[in-house]
C-alpha cells in the first residue's frame, strides 16, 4: 500500500486518535492533516532549477540567483517570484548575519554551545537540518539527524510540509536506537525551537545548542550530506510517488552510512567510525 493510500485510510471521525492511526499505518502525523502544496508545473520546474543553483552556490541570495537563472537558463524571472518560491522550498542564502533562518519570535532561542569545543567522540554532538526534495510532480521535505563526529545519519523523515511532527519523530527514532547525545545543535528554525521538539531533548537531559549570528558554517556537514544525496540520488531520478522517494532515499542512506568512505574520516565510512570498526583498507595509500 502506497503512502497516499495509507493516508486516505486515516478516519478523522474514528474513536481511535489520529496520532494512533498514523502510528498503525506507519505514516507521519503531519501528512494526515496537511494536503500536499499545489504548485503549478512552471513553478515546479523553476523550483528545481533554483534548488540546483542554490546547492551549487548556497551563499547566493535572490538577486544573484535571478542573474544565474538568466545566465544559465536564459530565464527572466521577477525577484519577488524567486523569494516566494524559496520560502515554499524552505531555503535561503547561507551568509554570516543575524537572520540565517526563519524564526518564531514566540519560541525560546538557546545559546550556541560549540564554540571552542573539541568534538572527538560519537554521541557527543548531534545536528539536524531540513532540505527540499523535488519530484516529477510536486516536492517533499526531508529532515535528518546526524552524529557530528562520525557523520552517520541516525534517522530521517520525509514529509509534504515544513511541520514540526516529522522532526519530532526523527528525534524519537534516533534516541530510541542510539541513546542520547551530550549536545544537540540546530539552526533557529521554528521546527527546532518549538516546545514539542525542545521538550523531547530536555526529556533526555540533552543540552540544546542553536546556531546564532555568524554561525552559518556550523551546518556544513549536513549541507554536504544534502549535496551528495541530491547529486548521487535525487537529481538522477524524478520520483513519481512518495513511495519511490522513500525507497530511493532510504537505499541511498544505507549506502551513505555503510559504504561511502570519507576522506575527512581517514577513508572510513560513517558506520565504521560510529561503531569503531576496522576500515579494511591498507594504512598507506
Amino acid at each position: 500500500m502506497s503512502s497516499s493510500e495509507r493516508k486516505a485510510k486515516v478516519d478523522h471521525t474514528h474513536a481511535l486518535s489520529i496520532s494512533r492511526q498514523c502510528k498503525v499505518l506507519s505514516i507521519s502525523r503531519s501528512s494526515a492533516y496537511r494536503q500536499p502544496a499545489t504548485v503549478g508545473t512552471e513553478d515546479l520546474d523553476l523550483m528545481y532549477k533554483l534548488d540546483v543553483l542554490h546547492l551549487r552556490h548556497p551563499f547566493k541570495g535572490t538577486r544573484r540567483l535571478r542573474d544565474d537563472l538568466w545566465d544559465v537558463h536564459g530565464l527572466h524571472v521577477n525577484r519577488k517570484r524567486i523569494q516566494r518560491l524559496m520560502r515554499i522550498m524552505g531555503i535561503q542564502a547561507l551568509y554570516p548575519g543575524a537572520k540565517t533562518t526563519r524564526v518564531n519570535p514566540q519560541h525560546k532561542v538557546y545559546p550556541y554551545l560549540l564554540r571552542h569545543v573539541e568534538i572527538n567522540q560519537v554521541n557527543q554532538v548531534w545536528c539536524t537540518d531540513i532540505t527540499y526534495i523535488p519530484m516529477r510532480k510536486g516536492f517533499l521535505y526531508l529532515v535528518a539527524i546526524m552524529d557530528w563526529y562520525s557523520r552517520k545519519v541516525l534517522s530521517w523523515r520525509l514529509s509534504n510540509s515544513l511541520d514540526t511532527a516529522p522532526c519530532i519523530e526523527a528525534l524519537e527514532e534516533a534516541t530510541a536506537k542510539y541513546g542520547a547525545p551530550e549536545i544537540f545543535n540546530s539552526d533557529q528554525g521554528c521546527q527546532f525551537t518549538s516546545e514539542g521538539f525542545t521538550d523531547g531533548l530536555k526529556a533526555h537531559h540533552i543540552k540544546i545548542s542553536m546556531d546564532g549570528k555568524g554561525r552559518w558554517m556550523d551546518n556544513v556537514f549536513i549541507e554536504r550530506l544534502w549535496r551528495s544525496l541530491k547529486y548521487e540520488e535525487v537529481y538522477l531520478k524524478a520520483y513519481d510517488t512518495v513511495a519511490q522517494a522513500q525507497q530511493g532515499i532510504g537505499d541511498w542512506m544505507v549506502f551513505y552510512n555503510q559504504d561511502r568512505r570519507h576522506a575527512s574520516l581517514d577513508r572510513m565510512t560513517p558506520d565504521q567510525v560510529y561503531y569503531d570498526l576496522p576500515s579494511g583498507l591498507p594504512l598507506a595509500a
